[in-house]
């Protein structure tokens, strides 16, 4: 996912080349970029289509680490994570490990939340469930969804993207 992203890693009013989000070159096809076309422009039409898109959380993610805020994606894909383990001990290790990454007061990478919810949290993972990080997890995504994905919309990165696709879409059909 690095190398697809390489190009965006700079502010992203430096950046011009976004074809590295582009499958490779052998798994492109005229109806593959059409199709790619029409995900990047459905990206826009909500949230949860940009998150279920591969290419779209990859820019989503790229977006927000220009605006110094992707501990919030990265928390919401690793609560997604959280909810997919079954053995007990591995949830208690991966609860403790994304508390102690971004929900405590001094994690490196904190995530935006309230107090109480920060106790809530806290106090639930005492004895961790597949739902222990919901609530805090639908705060950061809400979050996410109110403010930094209209930004997204709006951003270089993504009108860049989408026209980037276009125009090669429309050269593949010439």
């Amino acid at each position: 996912m690095k190398t697809r992203l390489g190009c965006l890693s700079n502010k992203s009013d430096s950046c011009s080349d976004f074809s590295e989000f582009l499958p490779p070159a052998q798994e492109r096809s005229t109806r593959y970029l059409k199709l790619s076309t029409d995900e990047v422009t459905r990206w826009a039409d909500s949230f949860d289509v940009l998150l279920s898109n591969k290419y779209g959380l990859a820019a989503f993610r790229t977006f927000l680490k220009t605006e110094f805020s992707d501990e919030n994606i990265e928390f919401w894909l690793a609560c997604e994570d959280y909810k997919k383990i079954k053995s007990p001990a591995k949830m208690m290790s991966k609860a403790n490990k994304i508390y102690k990454e971004f929900i405590d007061v001094h994690a490196p990478r904190e995530v935006n939340i309230d107090h109480r919810t920060r106790e809530e949290t806290k106090q639930r993972l005492l004895e961790p469930t597949p739902n222990s990080l919901n609530e805090v997890q639908a705060k950061v995504y809400s979050l996410m969804e109110k403010d930094s994905y209209p930004r997204f919309i709006r951003s270089k990165i993504y009108q860049d993207l989408l026209n980037r696709t276009q125009i090669y879409c429309q050269r593949k059909s010439v």
